[in-house]
C-alpha cells in the first residue's frame, strides 16, 4: 500500500493503468503521452512490418535462385519458426512495458553481471538495424516509383523515362526527409495515419491478390506453382541446389520481422502490458497470411518466367513484381493503366513502412540517449516541447539514413547491403533477451498478463536457434563469381560498425554503462 501511494505521489494522483504503473515499478515516470489505443498500437507494429515492403523487392532474386516451389514453401516454413521468436518476445513485452524495449528487457533479464553488456550488444543491434530499416524502406519506395514513372512514360520499350541514379538517390533522400518531418509532429498524426496504412494494405492487398490471378490471360498451374524447382546458374552463378533453396528463403526472412515496433509504444500505450502483445501477434498473424497470399498471386500471375529478367523489357528487367502486373493488364487491356495503379498501391505501403520504421528507430536512439548510451545524449533525449516527440533523434535518425544511401551514385549492390545489414541487426536484436529469458532463473521473473510458463524454455531455445540462422544467411554472397559488382559488403560493414563499438565497450563505455538509467525511485517516491 506505501508504495501504492508512492506511485500515485510521483505521478501527481493521477490514476495509473497497469502498464504505468508496472513502468514505476521498473524505475522510470511517465514522460510520454499514454493515449494510444491496441489498434492504433497494432497498426503501427503493422505497419512497420508492412505487407508489400518485404517481399516486393526481394520476390525477383528468391524466385531466380530456386524457382517457385521454394519461395511458396518457404514462407511456411519461415512463418513457423517466426513464430516461436513472435510469442517469446511477446511474454517478455508484457512483463517489460517501456520503450527502451529490447535493450532494456536485455538488461533486466541478463541480472546486474550481465546486464549493462546485454543492453550495451542488444541497444546498438536494435539501432543499427532499424536506421538501416529506414533506408531499406528509401531505396525499395524509389525502385517502385521508378517502375511507376517508366511505365507512365512508355513503358522501356515505348521511350519510357527510367529514373538515373542521381534522380533514384534524390528520391531516396526525399522519402526519407518526409518521414522525418512527419515524425516531428504529435504522435496523434502518425497514429491516424498508420490507421489509414492497415486499411490502406488490407484493402489494396485484398484487392492485388484477389484481382491479379483473374486479368492475367493465363495462370500457372498448381504444379508449377507448389511443386517446381528451377535453378539459374547462368544468371546466379549458384548451382547448388540446397544453397539456392537456403536464398531463396531470404525473401521470407526479411519480411516476417518488424513486429516489436509495439514494444517501441509501450509507453504511449494504454494497458500496454496486455495490449503489447496483442499487437506483436496480431500483427505477425495478419502478415504471415496475407503475404503467403500476396506470394501465391504473383506466382500464380507469371506469364514468362524467363522474360521477367530480360533487361530489354518493358521494365528494364529492373523489377519483377512490375513485370508481372504489366504482363497481366497489358495482356487483358492493352496498356499499363492497371499496374500503374496497383504499383502505387504498393509503393503507398513503402511509404507508410517507411514512416513507422522511422517512429521506432527514433524510440530506440531516444531511449539509448536517455540512459546515456549515445554520444551526445543530451542532446538526442531531448523532446519537443510541445508535441513531447524525440524530434532531434527522429532526424539524427534520417540523417544516418542519407548517408547509407549516398553510395547509390557508384555502388550496384547497396540494397543487398542495406536489406542484410537492416535483417541482422533487428534480428539480432531480438536474441540477446531472448537468450537471457531462457536461461534466467524462473524465480526473477515477474510474469505480465501473458505468461508462457514451462513453455518459456522450449520456445526460447527455437527462436534463438532460428535467429542465428537467419543473421548467418543473411551475411552469405548472393551471388557468383564474387567481385565488385556481386560482393555482399554486410559483412564488412557490420564488422566494422560492431567492432568499433565493443571497442568502445572494452575501453571506456563499460566503466560507466549501467544499462537502463532509472529516473524515478518507487521506494521513496523521490524523482
Amino acid at each position: 500500500m506505501e508504495s501504492e501511494s508512492n506511485f500515485a505521489e510521483v505521478t501527481g494522483n493521477k490514476p495509473m493503468d497497469s502498464a504505468e504503473k508496472r513502468l514505476n515499478e521498473l524505475g522510470y515516470k511517465q514522460e510520454l503521452r499514454r493515449e494510444m489505443t491496441m489498434f492504433k498500437t497494432l497498426a503501427i507494429s503493422f505497419s512497420t512490418m508492412t505487407l508489400f515492403t518485404g517481399i516486393t523487392p526481394l520476390y525477383g532474386s528468391s524466385l531466380q535462385y530456386a524457382g517457385p516451389a521454394s519461395l511458396v514453401w518457404g514462407w511456411l516454413v519461415v512463418c513457423f519458426f517466426t513464430w516461436f521468436v513472435g510469442i517469446a518476445m511477446a511474454e517478455i513485452c508484457s512483463s517489460f512495458p517501456t520503450t527502451g524495449s529490447l535493450y532494456f528487457w536485455a538488461a533486466h533479464l541478463a541480472g546486474p553481471k550481465w546486464g549493462p553488456f546485454s543492453s550495451w550488444c542488444c541497444a546498438w543491434l536494435e539501432t543499427i538495424g532499424l536506421i538501416a530499416g529506414i533506408g531499406t524502406q528509401a531505396y525499395a519506395g524509389s525502385q517502385t516509383l521508378q517502375s511507376i514513372i517508366l511505365l507512365s512514360t512508355g513503358t522501356n520499350k515505348g521511350g519510357g523515362y527510367f529514373a538515373p541514379k542521381w534522380l533514384f538517390l534524390c528520391m531516396y533522400i526525399g522519402l526519407t526527409v518526409i518521414w522525418a518531418a512527419l515524425n516531428t509532429f504529435a504522435l496523434e498524426v502518425i497514429a491516424f495515419i498508420d490507421i489509414i496504412s492497415i486499411w490502406w494494405q488490407v484493402i489494396g492487398g485484398t484487392v492485388i491478390v484477389i484481382m491479379l490471378p483473374l486479368v492475367a490471360l493465363t495462370t500457372q498451374p498448381a504444379s508449377y506453382v507448389f511443386t517446381h524447382l528451377e535453378l539459374a546458374p547462368d544468371s546466379t552463378g549458384i548451382s547448388s541446389k540446397p544453397y539456392a533453396v537456403i536464398l531463396s528463403f531470404l525473401v521470407s526472412q526479411y519480411s516476417l520481422y518488424g513486429y516489436d515496433a509495439a514494444a517501441h509504444l509501450t509507453e504511449e500505450t494504454k494497458g500496454a502490458d496486455k495490449n503489447g502483445p496483442i499487437a506483436i501477434l496480431g500483427s505477425l498473424g495478419i502478415i504471415s497470411v496475407f503475404g503467403w497470399a500476396y506470394i501465391l498471386a504473383l506466382t500464380f500471375s507469371i506469364q514468362d518466367f524467363a522474360y521477367l529478367y530480360d533487361p530489354n523489357n518493358e521494365t528494364a528487367g529492373a523489377f519483377v513484381p512490375a513485370q508481372i502486373l504489366y504482363d497481366a493488364f497489358h495482356g487483358r487491356y492493352h496498356n499499363s493503366a492497371g499496374a500503374i495503379v496497383l504499383l502505387f498501391v504498393i509503393w503507398g505501403s513503402f511509404f507508410f513502412g517507411g514512416l513507422s520504421i522511422t517512429t521506432s528507430a527514433a524510440r530506440v536512439v531516444y531511449a539509448l540517449s536517455r540512459d546515456k548510451g549515445v554520444p551526445f545524449s543530451f542532446l538526442w533525449r531531448k523532446l519537443h516541447p510541445k508535441y513531447k516527440v524525440p524530434t532531434n533523434a527522429v532526424w539524427l535518425c534520417a540523417g544516418i539514413c542519407i548517408l547509407l544511401g549516398l553510395p547509390i551514385l557508384k555502388v550496384n549492390v547497396v540494397f543487398t547491403a542495406i536489406t542484410s545489414i537492416c535483417t541482422i541487426g533487428w534480428v539480432g536484436g531480438y536474441a540477446v533477451p531472448i537468450f537471457a529469458r531462457m536461461v534466467m532463473p524462473e524465480k526473477n521473473f515477474k510474469p505480465g498478463p501473458f505468461y508462457l510458463g514451462k513453455a518459456r524454455r522450449p520456445i526460447c531455445l527455437v527462436a534463438f536457434l532460428w535467429i542465428c540462422y537467419t543473421c548467418s544467411v543473411f551475411l552469405l554472397p548472393t551471388l557468383y563469381p564474387i567481385t565488385w559488382d556481386t560482393f555482399n559488403y554486410a559483412p564488412v560493414a557490420l564488422g566494422l560498425g560492431l567492432g568499433i563499438i565493443m571497442l568502445w565497450w572494452v575501453l571506456d563505455a563499460r566503466k560507466w554503462f549501467k544499462g537502463p538509467v532509472r529516473n524515478i525511485d518507487a521506494q521513496n517516491g523521490k524523482v
